[in-house]
């Protein structure tokens, strides 16, 4: 695994504890778990496996059956169910697919069921959160969605997503207007940076083509 990886081993034992547990998915996670209790995580082997492309069906508005390639490398972006509630709750999330991994995990805590291992899938995602303020969007007032990347110093920046979660490929379009910046990631030339490795920052903020 590389270095970058390395350190969100913690939050992806995690994300398979929860799974295995048949918890309800949080929006980040699948709860708070204890040290001890992501110890009881094994990947056998410690390996993981990664691909290069994830293929991820959906229905379209008019009832016909479609598809989309996700691919880190050239198209990145998803759109899954926000666990939201409320008046003001957006209907969907957005988020940036920086690898695609699957493995064999197991847990040895007393609550999971099956301790034998089993096969995971799981996406490394960056997420996008909504432009704040008072922007509106939508057909009643002609205006695309906004968003922009999460803060790198948020917890939940990064996270690993279960790819049955995902609804289909996302299509941004940069709000070129608002430039770029390297306060959202200071660190330059990192593995989040997946569409163009030479990229020292990022878009302020992208519009979703709906």
């Amino acid at each position: 695994m590389s270095a970058p990886f390395q350190r969100f081993i913690p939050k992806l034992k995690g994300h398979i504890l929860g799974r295995l547990l048949d918890r309800t998915y949080e929006g980040d996670t699948y709860g708070e778990f204890t040290g001890d209790e992501r110890n009881t995580v094994h990947i056998v082997g410690e390996r993981l496996y990664r691909c290069r492309t994830m293929r991820v069906n959906y229905t379209t508005y008019d009832v016909r059956c479609e598809g989309d390639v996700i691919n880190p490398k050239s198209y990145p972006d998803i759109m899954v169910k926000s666990p939201e509630t409320g008046p003001q709750a957006q209907p969907y999330w957005y988020a940036r697919v920086i690898g695609i991994f699957h493995g064999l995990v197991s847990s040895s805590h007393r609550e999971v069921r099956e301790q034998l291992p089993r096969h995971m899938d799981f996406l490394w995602v960056r997420w996008f959160g909504m432009e704040p303020g008072r922007y509106r969007y939508g057909f009643h007032c002609a205006r695309l969605p906004k968003i922009g990347f999460v803060e790198s110093t948020d917890e939940y920046a990064f996270t690993f997503l279960d790819p049955l979660q995902v609804i289909r490929g996302a299509h941004m379009i940069p709000a070129f207007k608002d430039k770029r910046t390297s306060a959202l990631l200071p660190a330059p030339k990192t593995v989040a940076q997946v569409l163009n490795p030479e990229d020292k920052d990022d878009w302020v903020n992208f519009y979703v083509n709906m």
